[in-house]
């Protein structure tokens, strides 16, 4: 039984994206609702439609405030697109301080402003903790990444990855 976590999140298109090409979405399940920045919204709906439509996962497209000036200086320094800047907004706005992005731009940035992020892998491991997926199955899908996602990842990191979590679950299931 998946355990309950009442937390708002903020996404970027990357992990949603990503997420839904291994058709796992549902590793945001257990979160209370998914923040979505138009900017994103509009990014994913040209991508991966069909990642917006997941009945399993609270997605909330968000009209995001006009960004603050902190927002636009670490935008210049950072070289941030519009869905990341929304994104970054819509922390701030909403208090929430967990934002999931690839980017590492963005991870950046919001590490600058005290926010914590998690990445589509991050995601995948952290859905055997919340017990939303068998270890085997992320294996699976953490293997599965350079064929069916356009998420890039070096593949000396990526195979580190795979090595450290068969390792660290071995011990445990």
């Amino acid at each position: 039984m998946a355990k309950t976590n009442h937390l708002l999140i903020v996404a970027d298109a990357g992990p949603l994206i990503h997420l839904d090409e291994l058709s796992a979405l549902d590793v945001l399940s257990d979160y209370a609702a998914v923040l979505v920045p138009n900017a994103v919204w509009l990014e994913v709906h040209q991508h991966r439609p069909q990642a917006l439509l997941k009945i399993n996962v609270k997605l909330i497209r968000q009209t995001t405030p006009l960004v603050s000036d902190k927002v636009k200086a670490l935008s210049v320094l950072y070289t941030l697109h519009h869905g990341e800047r929304e994104a970054l907004e819509l922390c701030l706005t909403h208090s929430v301080n967990l934002l999931i992005t690839d980017d590492t731009a963005a991870r950046l940035a919001a590490k600058s402003m005290n926010i914590a992020t998690h990445g589509t892998l991050g995601l995948l491991i952290r859905s055997v903790r919340q017990q939303l997926r068998h270890p085997s199955e992320v294996l699976a899908l953490l293997a599965a990444i350079p064929e069916q996602t356009t998420l890039h990842i070096r593949p000396s990191l990526l195979n580190e990855v795979i090595a450290q979590v068969a390792e660290e679950w071995k011990s445990k299931f």
